[in-house]
């Protein structure tokens, strides 16, 4: 199973994603491969927001080493499940995929969670730290109803 965690820069939101599923990927002995990228090129390289780094390592997750990369129109070949953070990237993840945009693969992350909902994860990036603990506590809970889901 491969899976990709996609937001819009790829700082905040998909590295907690990917940090934390890749966690509870490890405790649970599955074989997945979790990545993350963005819809916006604004990051390309940089390292996860600090307040995304500061909640992970506060739960035992050090996502440090997390580059933010660009979500592509290759991404729908190579994942099997692709998870937007949101309704908007969902939407420029069809525009980027043009015609290679196999959208039976994306679904809204937190739709596993409240399934039909297609609710959003809140982008903490303009907001103080605790807005980093909220989305932590959202994502935590998504990755694993996804595992109870897949699995």
């Amino acid at each position: 199973m491969r899976i990709l965690m996609v937001c819009l820069g790829n700082i905040c939101r998909s590295p907690i994603a990917e940090g934390v599923m890749r966690h509870k990927v490890k405790e649970h002995g599955l074989d997945w491969v979790v990545e993350s990228a963005g819809t916006e090129s604004y990051h390309i390289g940089e390292a996860p927001h600090r307040f995304s780094q500061k909640i992970c390592m506060q739960h035992g997750i050090d996502i440090s080493h997390q580059r933010a990369a660009k979500f592509t129109a290759d991404s729908f070949a190579n994942y099997d499940k692709i998870y937007a953070m949101a309704a908007d990237v969902y939407e420029e993840m069809k525009h980027i995929g043009g015609k290679h945009a196999d959208m039976s693969k994306v679904e809204l992350f937190l739709n596993e969670l409240h399934p039909g909902k297609n609710e959003s994860v809140p982008d903490p990036y303009y907001g103080e730290e605790s807005g980093y603990l909220q989305v932590y506590d959202l994502i935590n809970k998504g990755c694993d109803a996804i595992i109870k889901n897949i699995r």
